[in-house]
C-alpha cells in the first residue's frame, strides 16, 4: 500500500479546529526534511516571556516586529565597586557598595534590522527615543554572516565566537542597583524585517528546502518560531489564515485557495461521517501577543449557539491587532462548526493521480471539498474530504483592552546643586560637610553617580550616588528683604520647578514649626505656609519664615536658586578637616546627561559645624572716649524653645571675638560675655563680633560707630 496522509495541526489546538485551521505537513516530508526526532515541540506564547540561559535553549528565528526574551549567551561575574557615603553632621561614614554585570542576550537565530524599546522586569530600559533609563553599555550585533566577534567578550575570553547567523546583544557594566543586584529577566522588541513579511515568505526561510511556491500573501506583523521542528512552526503559520499544505512534487505548499474543483462520477460511493455538535467547543479563545498593549498576551472569544458545553483556547504566538484575532477566531470557530462533517469516496485506480490538497464536486452533494488523505489499496483510491470553503476573518472590531503598560518617560539631564548648609537638627556636627540636591529636567530622572574634589579637580573621590530627585527650580520674580522680620506675611516667591511632576503643598504653622517646608532660596533658608500652583511648572508661596537656622536674611532676584529641603534628598559629603574659604567641585552623571557630567562648586563657610552669627549688635560711645558694645549670642542647638529660658550654649565655652577697625589699624578683642567696653577714637570704626565655636567660629556680626 502506498499512502500519503497529511495528519490534522494536532489535538492540542485540532480536536475543535485542526481541520479548520489546515492540516500540517506530511509526516514522511516532515521526517524527511524538517523534524528528524520525534516528541517535537512548536511555539508557544510562555517560550516569548521569560528570558532563559539554559545551555541548549532553542533560540527564536524573529520575523517581522516582535518582543522576545532571548537567552543570555555569555556573562560576567558581578563587577563590584565600593564607595563612601554619608558621614555628616557627625554620623560615620558608611561604605556602599554597587553592582555592575555584564552580558551578551541571543535574541534571534537568523539576521534582524535592529532593537527598539527594552524592558527589564517589566519596565523599560530603553524607551522608544532610544533612551536609556539605567546606565549600561550596549551593542547590538545583528546577525551577519561576516560579524566579527563582540569586543567586550574577545577580551576576556581565549577564543570568542562570533555568532554568525545570530542577532544578539550585548551589554557592558550594566548597573544593577535598580534590580536588586542581579541580571533582570529582559525583553526585546525585535525588528527583523523593515516591513512584515507573508506568510509565504515567512515558510520558505523557515524551510527552504521543502516549501515551494509563494504561499498566501497575508501579512505576519510578528512571529518568532521558536519550537525544535519546523513543522510545528510553519503549521502555526497556516493556521493564521486558514490555509493547508499540500505537496508539490518532493516538495510542499502553502495553500490558502483550492484549485479549480473536479466533478466526481455520479455512481461515486460517498460515505458521510457526522461529529456530534457537542464536539466543537462552544466557547472559542485566541490568545496572541498584541502591539497596542506593548506585546502583552491578549485574548478574544467566539461562541457559537445551539448544544455543548466545552470552553478552548488556542494560543497562536504571533503578532495581530484586536480586530485581527476577534476575526481569526470567529472564522475558526464556524469552519470548525462546519467541519465537523466530512466524507469518504471510493474510486477505481483511474483516480490514483488525486493528491491531498485537490478539490472535488460530489454527485447530489453542495459546495466544494477539499482532499486530505489519498491512499490507494488493492487497486481502489479513497479520498477523505472535508468541505472546501474558505471563510474570510469576520469584519468585527474588537477593543485590546487596557494593558499595563511600563510608562516610557524621559529621564532629562542632571541638575546638580552644592551647598553648605548649618545643622538641620539637634546633633552638633564636629566637621564639616556639603549637602548635594540633584534632580533631572524631566521626570523620569532618579540618580545619578557623584564625584567630588577638594583640590581644583587634580583628583577626584566616589562617594556613591545622589539621593531621591531633589524638588528644585528658580524664583521666577524678585523677593525683597524686609528688615528685622522673621514671618514675613507681605512678600510672596513665585518659583519655577523643572517639570510639572514636581510638586509643592501648604503646610500648617505646627507643621512648619516640626520643619515642614523648608527651602533654600539663594543661601537663604526659608519656610512656606501657602503653596498655590498658578501654572504648570509654576508655584506661588506666602506666609513666609525668614532666616531660618540662623541663614542670613537677603534680597533675592529672578533666577536664584530653589531647592526643598528634605532628608530622602540630601546626600551629605563630609569634609573633615576642611578650613574656611576652601573650595569644592562635584561632578554628577547620569544616564540622561549625554552631553557630560554636570559640575557644581561650593566654598566652604563653616556653616556647617559653626554657631550663627551674633544678633543685636549695638555700640554707644561714651563721653570719656569709649564704646560700649553688646550682642546677644545664638546658638546651633536648641532652636525649638521648649522651656522659655536661654538657648543653650552648644559649644565648649562662650568665647568672642571681636575686631575694632578704625582708619587703617585693626584691634582684636577675646571675651567670654555679650558685651565689651573699649576705647574708641572720634572717626568712624567698624566693628564685628564672631563667636568662637569648638571646632569653628560664626560669621560676623558688623556694625558702624
Amino acid at each position: 500500500m502506498a499512502t500519503l496522509v497529511l495528519t490534522a495541526v494536532g489535538t492540542a489546538i485540532g480536536g475543535p479546529i485542526g481541520a479548520a485551521l489546515g492540516a500540517a505537513i506530511g509526516q514522511t516530508v516532515d521526517r524527511a526534511f524538517l523534524s528528524p526526532g520525534g516528541g517535537r515541540q512548536g511555539p508557544r506564547l510562555s517560550d516569548l516571556r521569560v528570558q532563559t540561559s539554559s545551555y541548549g535553549a532553542p533560540i527564536a528565528k524573529v520575523f517581522g516586529t516582535m518582543r522576545v526574551a532571548g537567552c543570555v549567551i555569555w556573562s560576567t561575574d558581578l563587577i563590584e565597586t565600593r564607595g563612601q557615603a554619608g558621614g555628616g553632621k557627625g554620623q560615620p561614614s558608611v561604605t556602599t557598595y554597587s553592582y555592575a554585570a555584564s552580558f551578551a542576550v541571543a535574541l534571534s537565530a537568523r539576521p534582524i534590522q535592529g532593537v527598539g524599546r527594552i524592558w527589564a522586569d517589566g519596565k523599560l530600559l530603553r524607551g522608544a527615543a532610544g533612551d536609556w533609563k539605567s546606565a549600561t553599555g550596549y551593542r547590538l550585533h545583528r546577525g551577519g554572516e561576516d560579524q566579527p566577534p563582540d569586543p567586550l567578550i574577545a577580551s576576556l575570553e581565549a577564543a570568542a565566537p562570533a555568532h554568525r547567523g545570530i542577532a544578539y546583544a550585548v551589554f557592558e557594566n550594566l548597573q544593577l542597583a535598580d534590580f536588586g543586584n542581579r541580571i533582570p529577566s529582559l525583553t526585546f522588541e525585535v525588528v527583523a524585517d523593515e516591513v512584515a513579511p507573508s506568510i509565504g515568505d515567512v515558510a520558505r526561510a523557515l524551510a527552504p528546502e521543502v516549501i515551494a511556491g509563494p504561499g498566501p500573501t497575508q501579512p505576519v506583523p510578528g512571529f518568532a518560531a521558536t519550537g525544535d521542528s519546523a513543522a510545528a512552526a510553519l503549521s502555526t503559520l497556516a493556521s493564521l489564515g486558514g490555509a493547508w499544505l499540500v505537496p508539490e512534487g518532493r516538495s510542499m505548499r502553502i495553500a490558502d485557495r483550492l484549485p479549480a474543483a473536479t466533478m466526481l462520477d455520479a455512481d461515486t460511493d460517498v460515505a458521510e461521517s457526522r461529529r456530534p455538535i457537542e464536539t466543537v467547543p462552544r466557547t472559542l479563545a485566541l490568545s496572541y501577543y498584541d502591539p497596542a498593549r506593548d506585546y502583552q498576551i491578549g485574548v478574544q472569544q467566539a461562541r457559537r449557539g445551539g448544544g455543548g458545553w466545552r470552553e478552548e483556547t488556542v494560543a497562536l504566538p504571533m503578532v495581530l491587532s484586536a480586530t485581527a484575532a476577534r476575526g481569526a477566531v470567529e472564522a475558526a470557530l464556524r469552519r470548525a462548526e462546519r467541519d465537523r462533517v466530512t466524507r469518504r469516496v471510493t474510486l477505481d485506480a483511474t483516480s490514483i493521480g488525486v493528491a491531498p490538497g485537490a478539490a472535488v464536486r460530489l454527485p447530489a452533494v453542495p459546495g466544494v471539498w477539499r482532499v486530505t488523505r489519498a491512499s490507494v489499496e488493492a487497486f481502489r483510491v479513497t479520498l477523505d474530504l472535508s468541505p472546501g470553503e474558505r471563510d474570510a476573518p469576520a469584519a468585527v472590531v474588537a477593543d485590546p483592552g487596557r494593558g499595563a503598560a511600563a510608562p516610557d518617560v524621559v529621564i532629562g539631564a542632571t541638575n546638580l546643586i552644592a551647598v553648605e548648609l548649618p545643622g538641620l537638627d539637634e546633633r552638633l556636627a564636629a566637621e564639616a560637610s556639603l549637602t548635594v540636591f540633584a534632580a533631572g529636567g524631566d521626570a523620569g530622572w532618579r540618580q545619578a553617580s557623584v564625584l567630588f574634589s577638594r583640590d581644583a579637580g587634580a583628583s577626584w573621590e566616589a562617594v556613591g550616588t545622589t539621593a531621591a530627585p531633589a524638588v528644585m527650580g528658580a524664583l521666577a520674580n524678585d523677593m525683597p528683604l524686609v528688615p528685622g522680620v522673621l514671618e514675613d506675611r507681605v512678600s510672596a516667591m513665585e518659583v519655577a520647578l523643572l517639570h510639572d511632576a514636581m510638586t509643592l503643598q501648604s503646610a500648617t504653622p505646627a507643621a512648619r514649626d516640626r520643619g515642614a517646608n523648608l527651602a533654600l532660596v539663594g543661601d537663604e533658608l526659608i519656610q512656606f505656609g501657602e503653596a498655590v500652583q498658578v501654572a504648570p511648572c509654576r508655584w506661588r508661596l506666602s506666609r513666609l519664615w525668614r532666616a531660618r537656622r540662623g541663614t542670613p536674611a537677603a534680597a533675592h532676584g529672578a533666577g536664584a536658586r530653589f531647592v526643598l529641603v528634605e532628608r530622602d534628598a540630601m546626600l551629605t559629603i563630609p569634609l573633615a578637616g576642611a578650613v574656611a574659604g576652601s573650595a569644592v567641585q562635584v561632578l554628577a552623571s547620569g544616564v540622561g546627561d549625554v552631553a557630560g557630567p554636570v559640575a557644581a562648586s561650593a566654598t566652604v563657610t563653616g556653616m556647617s559645624i559653626a554657631p550663627p552669627s551674633p544678633v543685636r549688635l549695638r555700640g554707644v560711645r561714651q563721653a570719656d572716649g569709649t564704646a560700649m558694645l553688646s550682642w546677644t549670642r545664638r546658638s546651633r542647638s536648641g532652636w525649638y524653645w521648649r522651656d522659655g529660658g536661654d538657648a543653650p550654649l552648644g559649644e565648649e565655652a562662650e568665647r568672642y571675638l571681636v575686631t575694632i577697625e578704625e582708619g587703617d589699624g585693626a584691634r582684636r578683642f577675646v571675651t567670654g560675655i555679650p558685651r565689651l567696653t573699649v576705647a574708641i577714637g572720634g572717626g568712624p570704626a567698624v566693628v564685628s563680633v564672631r563667636q568662637q565655636g569648638t571646632v569653628a567660629a560664626s560669621a560676623a556680626a558688623t556694625l558702624t560707630i
